[in-house]
């Protein structure tokens, strides 16, 4: 199959979708009132409430939600064919992800910008918050250890990889100082200086990888899984401005370009679609994801079709920039469906590999004996891109092969295939450590505010101590998770965690609507894809239970899936008797809920 044609008839069915579902939804279901004051026009304060132009509101949303999931995710998946995939992503990115991303950045609008923990305390009952604000807590240290493997595997015995990487964090801190203190306000320069200075990086790195530096830049993964963590704190506990915002800032640049240039190498080479529809791993037994194609698709690819992670940027920044509530569609449903086209063309670059090579590339080598595959091109790659890139599971170094073969195959640009590869790692490896600094540091105020829970004084606390303890605590957390895992164990769980925070967002917004929307009836546009996330969630965490950790003796993953799906049951629960509630009253729409 041609992939122009799979990208031409994806891209159709997400314009047709946000010009009629969308506007439905902001139209009929929530009700949209650009008339109404937002947050931040109402509470505007110069720094976190900032009404914001809705093409600036876009960005940032986009850049919030789209890290390395929606890159990661659709790889993983590729073992059962390109089909499950491009499915899941197209109905799920239409009906139930855009919807969620949408109505939670509408419900925390009408709270006043408040979290999703303090909309589901309104909505549904302080029993429901308290169980929602202990999920997200657990859903971003799981985030970051799934996410922290995927680099661990892209970067051990890699030290061209490793000196770009390594490099980002000087030049962001440099960009950070530059904004900061020594040009302030003069961010056209700062970018031009930092895009200049990421990509020297790349381009000295065969140099690099060629001199003294090279054996102190050959990290094993045990090394690595030590300094990501180490990273993770001291991005946690340094001022905001100094590292994370540059390096969140520089990564935006690069994630758009790469993206654009991505489309543009598959539209000029039009390469093959080498996966088949369907491989015999849908029946379960799969070498990098165990479980059958469902309820596995649907938590392999979270970030893409729906993603519990973005129901925290919907309730947290984006909707204190929102200048005027009409702007919802395009911020929440838009930014959604853009994101789904990213994940299409991640998958798109993962199946044009031959299949024996992808799997090559996605599993151990003891493992991939088993499987009987011839491999084609791979040592033909290998050679290209300067390194042996069998053996490296994660969904980073196959996506990187695929995004490197489809730009050295456009003519005149073969010999360059291993700046492709570098760069793509880079490309990949800076989302990933971005998500993982920004993680990092909310896990480290959602810490406070559950310990405020049991003190109240330290919910408001400014302490530095405080900060620098807790910073060190949820950096320990993710990093023993990585410290001897593997992604065929984290990723699931991770996935469980993820749609666990969608469905208990999905939850939300249908009591919100069936309260407030002019017809009850539809409260069956969250309804719905929150029972079918439900029942996924609860099918895959009880196999991954019973089947797989408890089994294998491997008791953290065990605990923290059992914990999530109790979670899961105590807010549907208190949901249920809620809507019962309601349900038992006449109907009398509320016009709006303020604080």
């Amino acid at each position: 199959m041609s992939a122009l044609e799979l990208i031409i008839g994806a891209a159709l069915i997400l314009v047709l979708a946000y010009r009629f579902y969308g506007s439905f939804l902001a139209a009929k279901v929530l009700t949209l009132d650009e008339m109404r004051k937002t947050p931040a026009e109402k509470y505007n304060d110069g720094k976190d409430y900032v009404p914001m132009n809705k093409w600036v509101a876009f960005g940032h949303h986009f850049a919030a939600i789209a890290g390395a999931g929606p890159l990661v995710g659709p790889v993983l998946a590729a073992q059962f064919g390109y089909l499950p995939g491009t499915l899941w992503i197209l109905i799920g990115s239409v009906l139930a992800g855009a919807v969620h991303d949408m109505v939670v950045l509408f419900a925390s609008i009408r709270h006043g910008g408040k979290s999703l923990s303090e909309i589901a305390k309104k909505e549904v009952g302080p029993v429901a918050g308290v169980a929602t604000g202990i999920a997200v807590f657990f859903l971003i240290i799981l985030t970051m250890a799934g996410l922290g493997l995927v680099v661990v595997n892209a970067l051990f015995k890699n030290p061209w990889g490793v000196f770009t990487i390594a490099m980002t964090i000087p030049i962001a801190i440099f960009i950070g100082l530059y904004m900061h203190k020594i040009r302030p306000g003069k961010i056209g320069e700062a970018s031009l200086i930092g895009v200049i200075l990421v990509l020297l990086a790349v381009f000295l790195g065969p140099y690099v990888k060629n001199s003294f530096l090279a054996p102190y830049l050959t990290l094993s993964d045990k090394t690595l899984e030590i300094l990501l963590p180490a990273y993770g704190f001291l991005a946690a506990a340094l001022p905001v401005w100094l590292l994370l915002a540059p390096r969140d800032y520089l990564s935006s640049y690069m994630k758009i370009g790469t993206i654009l240039a991505l489309a543009l190498g598959i539209i000029i080479v039009n390469p093959q679609i080498q996966m088949p529809a369907f491989t015999k791993f849908i029946h379960g037994g799969g070498p990098i994801i165990g479980g059958k194609v469902w309820p596995f698709i649907s938590i392999t690819i979270a970030c893409g079709a729906i993603s519990g992670f973005h129901a925290l940027v919907s309730s947290g920044t984006t909707p204190k920039m929102i200048a005027n509530e009409k702007d919802i569609k395009i911020v929440g449903y838009g930014a959604m469906l853009t994101e789904a086209f990213v994940a299409l063309m991640a998958l798109i670059a993962a199946t044009t590999l031959m299949p024996g090579d992808y799997f090559a590339i996605n599993t151990k080598p003891e493992i991939f004996k088993t499987l009987n595959m011839p491999v084609v091109h791979l040592p033909e790659l290998s050679k290209l891109v300067g390194e042996d890139v069998a053996g490296r599971p994660g969904g980073a170094v196959s996506l990187a092969v695929g995004m490197a073969n489809i730009f050295a195959s456009i003519p005149g640009l073969k010999h360059l295939m291993a700046y492709w590869y570098q760069f793509a790692i880079m490309f990949e490896a800076l989302f990933i450590l971005t998500t993982i600094d920004a993680g990092t540091r909310v896990a480290r105020y959602i810490a406070q505010d559950l310990l405020g829970m049991i003190y109240e004084p330290i919910k408001e606390s400014k302490s530095t101590v405080l900060a620098v303890v807790l910073s060190a605590f949820v950096s320990f957390a993710w990093g023993y998770l990585i410290y001897g895992g593997d992604i065929k164990t984290i990723w699931p769980v991770f996935g469980v965690a993820n749609q666990t925070i969608g469905v208990l967002a999905l939850a939300i917004g249908t009591s919100m609507i069936l309260q407030k929307s002019q017809k009850r009836i539809y409260a069956l546009t969250t309804f719905l894809p929150m029972t079918f996330l439900f029942v996924t969630v609860m099918d895959a965490g009880i196999i991954n239970l019973t089947k797989v950790y408890l089994p294998q003796g491997q008791m953290v993953p065990a605990v923290l899936v059992a914990i999530m799906l109790s979670l899961a049951i105590i807010v549907m629960v208190s949901s249920i008797i809620k809507w019962l509630n309601i349900l038992s009253k006449p109907h009398q729409p509320e016009v709006a809920v303020e604080n």
